[in-house]
């Protein structure tokens, strides 16, 4: 898929040290790179093809989404992270490449339901509103604006409850 001159696909196996070098480009720690590759090697997280690059043709990986299982009391759901641009790259549209890129596959996946624990300036744009507007809450003290739902398919019933998140994220 091509938007604004970058390119997404998700993740292949020659990928994986490109991912790590954006994820510690991108964050103050490795925290992010390290969560990425547990998240990978956790089949009760990991869901093939929900997890997203961009590029631009003969450059390497600018941008990274990962989508990964989680659950609201019991229900499936995926949760949005970690996403991450070189700074070389970042406010150029390969983060966004990458995210809608990774909830479009979401959607085709079946999916119903995307919760994301990020900027409430930044993930609006993708049709996140807060989750606590579905009754949705994190586990973990977190100020409303910040923890957001996005609703992928209006057919399904939303799920309401505490966010169970996958073992890696450590809440």
């Amino acid at each position: 898929m091509t938007t604004s001159t970058w390119t997404t696909r998700p993740e292949t196996t020659a990928d994986l040290a490109a991912i790590r070098e954006v994820n510690l480009a991108a964050f103050p720690t490795p925290h992010e790179a390290d969560l990425v590759e547990a998240l990978r090697a956790d089949p009760a997280a990991w869901l093939p093809g929900l997890s997203w690059v961009a590029q631009r043709p003969g450059e390497p990986v600018a941008g990274f989404a990962l989508l990964t299982r989680c659950h609201v009391d019991g229900a499936p759901a995926l949760t949005l992270g970690p996403c991450a641009v070189r700074p070389e790259a970042q406010g150029r549209g390969a983060g966004a490449a990458a995210v809608r890129a990774g909830l479009e596959a979401a959607r085709e996946q079946g999916e119903s339901l995307v919760l994301v624990l990020g900027h409430a300036t930044y993930y609006p744009r993708f049709g996140f509103v807060p989750a606590s507007r579905y009754g949705i809450r994190a586990p973990f003290e977190v100020e409303d604006q910040y923890m957001m739902a996005l609703v992928l398919d209006p057919e399904q019933p939303v799920p309401s409850g505490t966010i169970r998140y996958p073992a890696a994220f450590g809440v």
